[in-house]
């Protein structure tokens, strides 16, 4: 019944998410942050059934899959345009964030040693690839400063969890050895990328190897579980392990599967990862539940005040890190003053204000031992957890909320780059598409107005694409929306004329069904994939 129990609790979870998320898209708030509310309330309502969080669960089941869904989608070519300020931040950063919040803590909580004060700092210095890319996607943010929030934010996980660990053990043990802790972070670095590499590069050998799409997706689930339980065997990095197979199989996975594959392996990827996200952000709010019998009462006043504090060290130290990591490299570089200049003050304010805790400091925080190497009880660990808590909620709830505020005041200029490397792309598909045709030819197993009519189209398309280009800056605001509306329109047409072809017996569903799905491609091909009907049938 034990097991039944759980189960129901997980069925309701599922539920709570989606209802939370369906209100959040409604009242336009993102939706991490509105499941850490809703989970919050949950925790605090008496009678309900405490959930406690076992960190392995919190690092093998929901870490994985995230952290390689996020490194996929990271472009590879910005990752590296991008290394300097994105180390500075994922390493540089960590560190001072670990220094200044320690410094804090160990003033703030009487009889706390910086053993566990270090532990404190790591455990809250890394903003999380989850929050990051949950809640700056949605947002009207230049492209480089999403580029290197998330590499941030996907690497700087290694840097903390090793001077977690550190920390950790010196206070288990009673020592702290500095060497030991730099080689220790050499090492997990470099068997991580590793692993992720050799994972990566043995998913692309499998996906090869096999016809079969569902064993193809299936493949794709299991290789981030085994690259992290590989890392975690030999104590390497299993963050960034998942990190470099993701962003390597990203190089592959295009050129190894069929088309359907692709698509159908993105709708179970997007869907696997909105249910973790949703899941382990509303648990970040239920796990507070859990916390109100392990600080006594009266300290809780104390705990919280150090935890405002701590958050806006955590806040602050960023805010004056992130200005001198991008001036004084120019400073002292007279070559990368004239390659990159200097970025403007907006996207320095951006960069310094999105920095929000999530999945990693709860994990990381509820994977405190609970005894010493002695078997005295870990100094100071339910405050730990709680201050590490109060991280999470304030620059959740406060930062989060008040971006779309804070990109609206700052007028960002919106970048046209990629469109243009769009049409650059589109056009080079089309002209290699007409060579092709040209080859094809000289040989026999086609007739020629099948090539004729090939031809045809795809001519047409080169000229579309050509007059666009030459008339882009000519095309009055909102064109674009516009003809997107039109497409829409005539699409959505086509599906309710098919939908009632079904309806009244004319047609199977199995024949909707193939030709629903060809309207949906070309759906997404005219950019109004996002679009529903304008009319809802069963």
């Amino acid at each position: 019944m034990d097991s039944l129990h759980q189960l129901e609790i997980i069925i309701l979870l599922l539920a709570v998410v989606l209802a939370l998320t369906t209100i959040a898209q409604t009242i336009s708030i993102p939706y991490p942050i509105f499941l850490v509310l809703g989970g919050l309330v949950l925790g605090l309502v008496p009678g309900l059934p405490t959930v406690t969080l076992h960190p392995d669960l919190v690092f093998l089941v929901f870490l994985p899959p995230i952290l390689w869904a996020a490194a996929y989608f990271t472009s590879l070519r910005e990752f590296r345009q991008n290394l300097r300020p994105i180390s500075l931040l994922a390493v540089g950063l960590v560190l001072a964030t670990t220094a200044g919040v320690a410094a804090v803590a160990h003033v703030l909580l009487p009889g706390m040693g910086w053993a566990e004060a270090i532990a404190l700092g790591a455990i809250v210095s890394p903003p999380d690839a989850v929050s990051a890319t949950a809640i700056g996607k949605r947002l009207r943010i230049p492209r480089r400063v999403v580029t290197i929030l998330e590499g941030e934010s996907l690497v700087n996980d290694a840097t903390a969890l090793v001077l977690y660990r550190a920390a950790v053990g010196a206070v288990v043990s009673g020592s702290f050895l500095f060497g030991g802790t730099i080689l220790n972070f050499v090492f997990a670095a470099l068997a991580a990328l590793a692993i992720g590499i050799g994972a990566a590069w043995l998913t692309r050998w499998a996906l090869c190897v096999t016809e079969d799409g569902y064993t193809q997706i299936g493949v794709t689930l299991l290789v981030p579980y085994i690259a992290w339980v590989i890392a975690e065997s030999v104590h390497a990095s299993a963050v960034l392990a998942c990190v470099a197979g993701g962003i390597t199989l990203r190089q592959y996975f295009s050129g190894a599967v069929a088309p359907a594959t692709r698509l159908q392996a993105r709708a179970v990827w997007e869907l696997l990862i909105f249910i973790l996200n949703g899941v382990i952000f509303i648990l970040i709010g239920l796990e507070l539940g859990a916390l109100r019998d392990a600080v006594p009462a009266g300290q809780y006043g104390p705990i919280l005040f150090a935890g405002l504090m701590v958050s806006a060290t955590a806040i602050l130290v960023r805010f004056l890190w992130v200005p001198l990591a991008a001036l004084i490299p120019r400073c002292l570089s007279a070559s990368l003053r004239a390659r990159d200049p200097m970025p403007s003050w907006k996207g320095l304010f951006l960069i310094s204000w999105t920095g929000m805790r999530g999945i990693v400091t709860l994990a990381a925080a509820l994977a405190l031992p609970m005894t010493t190497g002695t078997g005295a009880p870990f100094p100071f660990r339910p405050e730990i957890i709680l201050i590490s808590f109060t991280v999470i909620l304030v620059t959740l709830v406060l930062q989060g909320l008040s971006l779309p505020p804070i990109i609206r005041w700052l007028r960002l200029e919106e970048e046209d780059e990629l469109e243009g490397e769009e049409r650059l792309a589109r056009e080079h598909a089309v002209t290699a598409a007409l060579t092709r045709l040209d080859q094809v030819m000289t040989e026999d197993w086609v007739p020629m107005e099948h090539i004729e009519r090939v031809r045809l189209q795809y001519l047409r398309r080169l000229e579309h694409l050509t007059r666009i280009g030459l008339d882009e800056e000519a095309r009055p605001d909102g064109s674009i929306e516009t003809v997107q509306r039109l497409h829409h329109e005539v699409l959505t047409a086509e599906r309710i004329a098919l939908i009632g072809l079904r309806d009244d017996g004319t047609i199977s569903d199995e024949v909707l069904h193939q030709l629903e799905q060809e309207l949906d491609v070309a759906a997404l091909h005219q950019g109004v994939g996002e679009r529903r009907a304008g009319r809802a049938h069963p």
